[in-house]
């Protein structure tokens, strides 16, 4: 039997928190003079009617197994993807599928974005899109867990293991909703270091805030059309944003071990494996398109920033990648398809999981030449169980056909092959601008409404692992829990 009563009050209560935050957009537009009228009877709208939901609500205590997790988890990216999409429709006048759309690639923090014009949108609306991204990086439902000690329910673990990233639930603290806060205290530090520093190096304070929340939280929105290629000149601007893009993706609980006085914490293999990655592949990158540009230290800067980009699906563009040689754009694809640390704000299948994914294929070859020796796979000196690499194993699987799937589709409805393969790529991954049609200096508004809705539900799927999603189609799922 599901606890809807449950679902019910715990969606309420994140949408009051959420819908509180919009008004921030409607505050900033009357700043500027906007008219904002109808962005805020939609804000308003949505905010009453969870508080409505929440006040007849407000005695029931919330019991949430597994099931109820599921379920709110899923629901709450879709309700809050049709919330997030009405102050844009109503503003710039957009068809819903779009601002669905644009909402959804907010919240799963992809960047993919509808708009073609973006300086012509109201400052409300673009700083509308950038709190989608912030608010989305964390994680709603960590928000939820984490800032809602008096409503917080029994199966707080299990809301936080459904929407968390990663191959396994690691906690700082006793009591999970402590450890969401912890994690919200590390988010709120890195926006404003980088807001201070966009500053410093001579951004506007709205740019500065904006390019900030969608650099913490990987997200790639930006205020001009250019993205961060408007300050393409400004090697500070640039540095400081492939420094803290390369800190969002890296796992947050080393972030806050290392804050605690933990200074080994970065000393893990998923982390250094990372860094390598992200210095090999800006360096190849680097050597094979020197001979387009005769300032190196120019040319190195641009290859850094798209790797660290792509490969923490951040999707921010210092110049148009897709121009570029094949060899180059093979190397973009590598990043692409690599992602982040499990439990940062990056995207993608994450580095640990290739660790133990070719650790395993390494033991297998071993086991086939010693049939009788016992081997193990461990990560940092720990053995890892066979439940979390099969788990993996399960996780590669899904998310291939999610993207196999999606790129089906697309090529089906006569997109080309690019198109086709690096728009599944990066809407499954969440990385936002692909190549061909959806390349950095493109956006997705030639899609039709019902491409925009099926890549809207693929943005999810990748922004919640696929698991959380597809095991809403087992009957075991609806049986047994």
């Amino acid at each position: 039997m599901i606890n809807i009563k449950s679902i019910l009050k715990f969606i309420s209560a994140v949408g009051i928190v959420i819908f509180l935050a919009f008004l921030i957009p409607v505050a900033i537009g009357y700043y500027y003079h906007e008219n904002i009228l109808y962005h805020l009877y939609a804000v308003l709208s949505l905010l009453s009617l969870n508080i409505i939901i929440f006040f007849f609500l407000r005695n029931y205590n919330m019991s949430f197994g597994i099931k109820e997790s599921i379920i709110s988890v899923n629901a709450i990216w879709i309700l809050l993807g049709i919330g997030g999409a009405l102050p844009l429709y109503f503003q710039t006048g957009i068809d819903f599928s779009s601002a669905f759309f644009e909402a959804i690639s907010g919240f799963t923090t992809t960047g993919a974005t509808v708009y073609s014009n973006i300086e012509a949108l109201p400052k409300s609306i673009l700083f509308h899109r950038s709190l989608m991204h912030w608010i989305g990086g964390m994680g709603i439902i960590v928000l939820g867990v984490g800032l809602f000690p008096l409503i917080n329910p029994s199966g707080s673990l299990s809301l936080f293991k459904a929407e968390s990233t990663g191959i396994s639930t690691d906690k700082i603290t006793p009591k999970i909703k402590d450890t969401a806060n912890k994690l919200w205290e590390v988010y709120l530090l890195f926006t404003v270091a980088n807001i201070l520093c966009l500053k410093f190096f001579g951004m506007n304070w709205f740019d500065a805030v904006n390019h900030a929340f969608a650099t913490v939280s990987t997200g790639g929105f930006s205020t001009k059309n250019n993205s961060i290629g408007y300050w393409a000149g400004n090697s500070g601007i640039m540095w400081t944003t492939i420094v803290f893009m390369t800190l969002s993706g890296i796992n947050f609980l080393a972030h806050i071990r290392f804050l605690s006085g933990d200074y080994k914490s970065y000393n893990i293999e998923e982390v250094k494996w990372y860094l390598v990655i992200l210095a090999v592949l800006s360096l190849a990158l680097t050597v094979s398109h020197y001979s387009d540009y005769s300032d190196f230290y120019k040319n190195f800067t641009h290859s850094t920033f798209t790797i660290v980009s792509v490969m923490t699906t951040t999707g921010f563009a210092s110049m148009d990648y897709s121009v570029w040689n094949h060899f180059s754009i093979a190397l973009v694809l590598i990043a692409m398809i690599i992602g982040g640390n499990a439990g940062s704000t990056a995207g993608g299948i994450k580095v640990i999981r290739y660790i133990i994914y070719f650790k395993n294929i390494s033991l297998e070859i071993r086991r086939s030449l010693k049939p009788d020796s016992i081997i193990s796979i461990f990560i940092d000196d720990k053995p890892i169980k066979a439940n979390i690499i099969s788990s993996i194993f399960g996780f590669f699987s899904l998310f291939i056909l999610t993207v196999f799937f999606v790129m089906l589709y697309l090529y089906a409805r006569g997109f080309d092959e690019m198109t086709a393969i690096s728009t599944a790529m990066t809407i499954v991954g969440n990385v936002g601008p692909g190549f061909s049609l959806v390349g950095p200096a493109d956006n997705y508004a030639f899609f039709s409404w019902y491409d925009k809705i099926i890549l809207s539900i693929a943005m999810i799927i990748g922004r919640l692992e696929c698991y959380t999603v597809f095991i809403l189609l087992s009957k075991t799922f609806w049986k047994k829990f």
